[in-house]
């Protein structure tokens, strides 16, 4: 069972289904709040993040592009240190051994300079895909921060205490049984934003992403934390 390969990694598809109904009993319960286009909007993200690791055809093409170009630096490089050398060797007559240094030294910068070429050109698919998924992670960090916003303003305390409203004070209608339903629906929500950055990590060893995703999990963590104390105070009545 511990090698059952369904539990080594999480499947897309159970991510964006879990979204989709966490976003029906939303609607479903506060058809009225924005919550729900909310849950909406990480629906589409983890949909989009289900297909992380089908890159699209133009990115296909750029790497068959880079990979060609790189072998034909390599290939160029060694053909050009062959010529030099041969016409080195068929010239070199009774010439002294360190009379071969610049042609030595030649060939080590035209291979360094052909290193330096080829993982260019072999590294910028990568950069590429990197681009493209921390632009989608930033997007769920911005959601994560909105998700917190629909609960901010959702303070048990005031029901529990009722202090004196004054003419700024934040009005909202909710009873304490759907306060507590909100806040749990803000909580899932954060953890499924969480669980949609972990599928680019499991698509990626990009050491950047990597660290960007844990980010996105610990802010997770932190704003649902909150929500938690949140619930246990309904939870004291």
């Amino acid at each position: 069972m511990a090698d059952d390969p369904r539990f080594q990694r999480l499947d897309p598809a159970a991510v964006a289904a879990t979204v989709e109904s966490v976003q029906a009993r939303i609607v479903a319960r506060f058809p009225e709040r924005n919550l729900g286009a909310v849950a909406g909007a990480v629906r589409a993200a983890a949909l989009r993040a289900a297909q992380a690791g089908d890159r699209p055809p133009l990115r296909r093409m750029v790497r068959a592009v880079c990979t060609l170009l790189a072998c034909a630096v390599g290939v160029g490089t060694v053909a050009a240190i062959v010529i030099v050398v041969r016409d080195a060797v068929d010239a070199a007559g009774g010439r002294a051994s360190f009379d071969w240094l610049p042609v030595i030294e030649s060939a080590i910068n035209d291979l360094a300079f052909a290193a330096v070429a080829t993982f260019f050109l072999l590294t910028i698919t990568q950069r590429l895909d990197r681009h493209a998924t921390l632009r989608e992670l930033h997007r769920l960090r911005t959601l994560a921060h909105v998700i917190d916003m629909h609960q901010l303003t959702k303070d048990p305390e005031r029901q529990l205490s009722q202090p004196e409203p004054t003419e700024a004070s934040v009005h909202d209608p909710l009873p304490p049984a759907e306060l507590g339903r909100y806040l749990d629906y803000c909580s899932e929500l954060l953890s499924l934003v969480a669980k949609t950055a972990a599928l680019y990590a499991q698509e990626s060893h990009d050491a950047v992403v990597l660290d960007t995703v844990s980010e996105i999990e610990n802010l997770t963590s932190g704003l649902s934390r909150k929500i938690w104390q949140k619930i246990s105070l309904l939870h004291r009545r």
